[in-house]
């Protein structure tokens, strides 16, 4: 990953302090009641967390970084010849929080490109299961089946700190 996993590092370092910096000087302040109804009602009008990634809008609808869909369509790289912007250049904008340029979601293409083999043991696992089995079953089954080829599971399995657990 060598270039993202840079920048991903520097722009997260550089967050891991300003939260720092937060937490120490408002970390008592409340910022809201919460009543149980909220609780069991799914959280509305809660502030569970802060995310800066995404945010939904009952008007405006679902923003990324900040931009909605129509400005994402107008501003993300597409593939030649494409209508609509490449899905790894909304990766690299949700990972590194900036506008990727052409190269930049290409890089991100190549990434994904490296590392798509899906061993027969996936594939078996899904077709073992019942045909109406709901896709997302089948998703997620696919997912812990690639638990085998895991570096992190390697890892962590080795002890590796919380707090390089982005890194594997």
């Amino acid at each position: 990953m060598g270039i993202i996993k840079d920048r991903f590092k520097a722009k997260s370092e550089a967050v891991g302090a300003e939260i720092k910096d937060i937490l120490k000087e408002h970390g008592n302040k409340v910022i809201g009641e919460v009543t149980l109804s909220q609780i069991y009602q799914g959280m509305r009008g809660m502030t569970g967390l802060v995310t800066e990634t995404s945010l939904l809008d009952a008007q405006e609808g679902i923003r990324f970084r900040g931009y909605s869909i129509p400005e994402l369509q107008q501003k993300l790289p597409k593939a030649p010849g494409g209508d609509e912007p490449l899905p790894e250049g909304l990766f690299y904008l949700m990972l590194i929080g900036e506008l990727p340029t052409e190269e930049e979601a290409n890089h991100v293409t190549n990434i994904l490109q490296r590392r798509s083999h899906v061993p027969n043991h996936v594939f078996e696992a899904i077709d073992a299961l019942p045909l109406n089995t709901h896709p997302m079953t089948m998703f997620v089954v696919g997912v812990m089946a690639l638990q085998t080829e895991s570096y992190f599971q390697k890892k962590y399995a080795e002890g590796l700190n919380k707090k390089d657990y982005w890194l594997p």
